[in-house]
């Protein structure tokens, strides 16, 4: 059993690791646009996943999806979701705005849990309650310090929230693998007609035309994608959900260390402020989240 919770906290370490890098693999892809990349990331996913597949001769429950229609449109609703946030977070990182896609993936445990008591009418308890309180606060302030309304980092917190939503709706139905096969399978017409606008426009595709490193990590877009997503999975199988929500964050924490110390972005005083608003939140969420789980551990007499 020990064995099995070591190998899942190695897994999902591995997975928000992955994660917390991608700013790193983004940016190496200029100049190529999001549309290009999304639908390379599309594309390439899909090849890889129906390679395992034929690999592991997975085949026979493509058949058993003949006339599941709500799972096939629940499956597809969270392609959408995840498109979204595919081409959100790419724009925001080749346009030199990687701290707003860690702020994004920050406030996403917040936007989840108001999500829950809108849509699935759960109760929060009063920590939860003081958290999502805490990340509205947040909001505002760099609403009006900023002077802007923080759209990408909410965008971007929406759109995995829903996803996560859809994925729970149809997750029972599906392995990771085969979720991902499905979603990509769904996107690929889309992401070829975007090729094709591209290819048509007066830029042109990028594919190819920066040398064999950009062209070959514009392939590996496929692997990027697939490799944490199917780690996360297994680590999902084997740790508490709590042990999950608290390994999470080290994704934008990765992120915004790329952000400032390797991409060279410049937060002013009213970010870093709005950060540590948005961190005293996640703050109350986990001991919340560490007391449900001591409490649901202690023996009822």
């Amino acid at each position: 059993m020990r064995s099995e919770s070591s190998k899942g906290l190695a897994a999902g370490l591995l997975a928000y690791g992955t994660w917390g890098l991608f700013p790193l693999f983004f940016d190496a892809l200029r100049p190529t646009g999001a549309w290009e990349i999304l639908a390379h990331r599309i594309v390439w996913t899909l090849l890889l996943c129906l390679v395992v597949l034929l690999v592991m001769r997975d085949w026979r429950w493509v058949a058993d999806l003949r006339g599941q229609w709500r799972l096939l449109a629940g499956v597809s609703i969270a392609a959408v979701l995840i498109a979204i946030n595919w081409v959100v977070y790419v724009a925001a990182v080749t346009s030199g705005h990687t701290s707003d896609a860690a702020l994004g993936y920050f406030l996403n445990p917040l936007v989840t849990v108001a999500l829950g008591v809108i849509v699935l009418r759960e109760r929060l308890r009063p920590l939860q309650w003081a958290a999502v309180g805490v990340g509205v606060v947040a909001g505002l302030y760099l609403s009006i310090a900023g002077g802007h309304f923080p759209a990408t980092s909410l965008a971007l917190a929406g759109s995995f929230a829903l996803y996560g939503l859809a994925k729970k709706k149809v997750g029972a139905h599906l392995s990771a693998l085969r979720g991902l096969t499905l979603e990509t399978a769904i996107l690929t017409p889309a992401a070829v007609v975007i090729l094709g606008v591209v290819g048509m426009s007066g830029a042109g595709l990028d594919f190819g035309r920066h040398g064999p490193v950009h062209t070959a990590l514009l392939c590996l877009a496929g692997v990027a994608t697939a490799v944490p997503l199917l780690l996360f999975a297994a680590a999902a199988r084997r740790i508490p959900l709590v042990t999950i929500g608290l390994i999470q964050f080290i994704t934008p924490v990765i992120q915004l260390l790329c952000a400032v110390l390797v991409l060279g972005e410049h937060l002013p005083a009213h970010r870093w402020i709005g950060f540590g608003i948005v961190w005293a939140a996640l703050i109350l969420l986990s001991i919340d989240s560490v007391a449900a789980l001591r409490t649901a551990r202690t023996p009822q007499t």
